[in-house]
């Protein structure tokens, strides 16, 4: 995705999966005669019962970690396994499956912080007790050290909401050679005051974001943080072999009593990386041995679903959450031929969604998107303000290629993460029936946030996505479409470029109104004044489909996290069969 972000949306709002047989394109399918409906309802499901203390949870992944430092830390997956399991953040959310889900509590804060100024000054009282991995005390001042370091150029990729909302944080670099931000005070270990340039009544669903993690100046490497965070958390980190494993075992100085939150169930957790994704799905399908007290690190491959979907057995260790995270292809506006709003519209009507759904595993894993915000964001179902078929309209893809002038059409190249070459095979297939000939260029995913993100040597076009990070249109359309805060190099959300004062000035508007329920109105209404000038296309919302093996308990889609497993939670059923 970018899907950068996590998302803190009401877990009454995610969708229910209906799992139709492996190739089935309609809604609620059975099982082709047996007599048994495949629909499982995932909001709120738990797999395993509750786990017990104990043991070793394995997770295969096809991937490294793009980041694990706090400040560069904005995967969604990713920031569920580092604020759950390493490192712990002013607040965040409760460990529970569903709409519990989605409820910010404190963390190292005592409460979710005091608003004072008008929602401009915003002050958090961190609980006494917490230490880090070698028992020193986490203090107010390793808070504002994280959020300052976010700023250093050698940091790039992380969430970016305090250099938005800090006072006087305008071209603020870091705190190398001993430079502060004046708008972070900490009058005490254990008080952290933040002074903010406009109002900012949603400034705790932000303190959710790794940024506001503790990282002490001692222990600070600079880039290669990323190989050894030092954990406030439940676990530390005992070896890391990029691309090949992590281990982590528990920190000894974590106190339960401080943490309502993290559970900590297993004594070990190891991630082996480099798998094939195939190798992935079918060994959690067979879930032997071993295997039995595995997860998966990503999803489901949509070719994998016949191996699934059919088995009531395998069934009953499937969790497909919806992410509420929107797949588009966005287009590098500022430069030809995607300055010009027509061949944009052009790559709209082309593109046929039904096609890459089909292609992302069918309906029981993805629905097709007709606006840039989820269906949570506009009270359940998105809107369809541009009216064009899902299948798409090439005929009237040429007719605007026409009077671009590219009535002969044109190349182009797109970037993808290797999980969605199908999904771009499939784009590609649909643009070129209008005449738009399109190359993939298909990145490892532990590099893909990098490659696009560097706007000056990046693809005209980028499959990717975003999440909000909670349920409000402020954390959506301004990271996508605010030109103000594109990055040549770690450029984060825009992927389009995007640059449209009227826009800009909107956001301003609506970001400035006191009334939630005229603000929410303006982000719909924006949503699809932006969509008109289309500097990207909406293409699908997927789910998170995983399969745990037989000897997992307590798993669940967090609805926080984009349907990953919540790794406060998860644990064994039996630790004694992890070690055998």
């Amino acid at each position: 995705m970018n899907k950068r972000t996590s998302i803190a949306l009401s877990g009454a709002l995610a969708a229910t999966l209906i799992l139709g047989t492996a190739g089935c394109s309609g809604g609620r399918q059975t099982d082709g005669g047996h007599g048994k409906n495949l629909a499982t309802a995932n909001n709120g499901r738990v797999v395993g019962g509750t786990p017990q203390k104990g043991g070793t949870l394995t997770i295969l992944s096809d991937q490294d970690f793009a980041h694990l430092d706090p400040a560069r830390n904005w995967v969604v997956s990713e920031m569920d396994f580092g604020t759950r399991l390493l490192y712990r953040t002013l607040v965040s959310y409760k460990a529970s499956p569903g709409t519990a889900g989605s409820q910010l509590v404190p963390d190292l804060a005592t409460d979710l912080g005091t608003s004072s100024d008008g929602a401009r000054t915003w002050t958090f009282h961190l609980k006494a007790g917490i230490r880090y991995e070698d028992g020193t005390p986490v203090t107010a001042q390793d808070i504002k050290y994280n959020v300052e370091r976010s700023f250093s150029p050698d940091l790039p990729g992380g969430a970016d909401y305090a250099a938005r909302y800090l006072k006087d944080a305008e071209g603020y670099q870091g705190p190398a050679n001993g430079k502060h931000l004046d708008s972070i005070r900490t009058p005490d270990d254990r008080t952290i005051v933040f002074e903010l340039r406009k109002p900012f009544a949603e400034f705790p669903n932000a303190t959710v974001m790794p940024t506001f993690a503790p990282v002490p100046k001692a222990q600070d490497t600079g880039p290669r943080y990323d190989n050894r965070p030092f954990s406030s958390g439940p676990y530390k980190i005992e070896t890391y072999q990029r691309n090949k494993k992590l281990v982590l075992v528990r920190n000894p100085h974590w106190d339960p009593g401080t943490d309502a939150i993290r559970k900590a169930y297993p004594d070990k957790l190891v991630m082996v990386m480099g798998l094939r994704a195939n190798q992935i799905d079918d060994r959690m399908v067979a879930s032997q041995g071993a295997d039995a007290s595995t997860v998966p690190w990503f999803a489901l491959r949509p070719e994998s679903a016949g191996k699934v979907l059919p088995r009531a057995d395998v069934r009953e260790r499937l969790l497909a959450e919806s992410m509420n995270c929107t797949d588009m292809v966005q287009m590098h506006t500022g430069r030809a031929p995607f300055n010009d709003v027509k061949v944009r519209q052009a790559v709209q009507y082309a593109l046929d969604k039904e096609a890459v759904v089909t292609a992302s595993g069918g309906p029981a894993f993805n629905d097709a998107s007709t606006a840039y915000m989820p269906a949570a964001l506009f009270g359940g179902k998105q809107p369809d303000t541009l009216r064009i078929p899902t299948t798409g309209d090439a005929d009237k893809a040429r007719q605007l290629l026409k009077e671009a002038g590219r009535a002969n059409g044109f190349t182009t190249t797109m970037t993808v993460s290797n999980g969605d070459k199908g999904r771009a095979e499939a784009i590609q297939q649909a643009l070129a029936k209008a005449g738009i000939k399109v190359t993939i260029e298909t990145v490892d995913p532990s590099a893909f946030y990098a490659t696009i993100g560097d706007t000056t040597h990046r693809t005209d076009m980028v499959y990717t996505g975003w999440c909000p990070d909670y349920p409000s249109g402020s954390t959506f359309l301004p990271f996508v479409f605010d030109g103000r805060y594109i990055k040549d190099k770690g450029n984060s959300g825009n992927h389009s470029l995007f640059r449209d004062a009227p826009t800009m000035r909107r956001m301003d508007e609506i970001a400035a109104m006191t009334d939630a329920g005229k603000a929410t109105a303006a982000w719909r209404k924006l949503d699809g004044e932006i969509l008109a000038k289309a500097p990207a296309v909406p293409v699908l919302v997927r789910r998170w489909p995983l399969v745990v093996g037989t000897n997992v308990a307590g798993a669940y889609g967090q609805t926080s996290f984009g349907g990953q497993l919540d790794y406060a939670s998860v644990g064994l059923k039996d630790p004694a069969k992890s070690e055998g």
